[in-house]
């Protein structure tokens, strides 16, 4: 990555061509150095919002999940019903 600061587009081609990389990858590595090199600060606010994030999608999961549960739950008792029913009205055809 440092031997590429300096280079032009079409050097950093031929550098890639070289070495077997793609110009994509340099890239992306001197994107992940520098984020490396963010201040402890920025690196904590950073993590403090993505676990804010992802404890707001963590409570929408478990909510849409308590909500099919429940559903499920309703569907499994209105089949047991029907299915009583059914077995009763069986049972009283056969009696007359």
């Amino acid at each position: 990555m440092i031997e590429t600061a300096s280079m032009s587009e079409a050097q950093l081609n031929e550098y890639c061509r070289q070495k077997g990389l793609f110009a994509e990858q340099i890239k992306a590595w001197k994107e992940a150095s520098l984020v490396g090199f963010q201040s402890a600060e920025q690196q904590d606010k950073t993590l403090r919002q993505q676990s804010k994030a992802d404890k707001q999608q963590i409570k929408k999961l478990e909510k849409e999940l308590r909500r099919k549960e429940k559903a499920l739950a309703e569907t499994a008792a209105l089949l047991v019903l029907r299915k009583k029913l059914d077995a009763l009205w069986e049972n009283k055809d056969a009696d007359e």
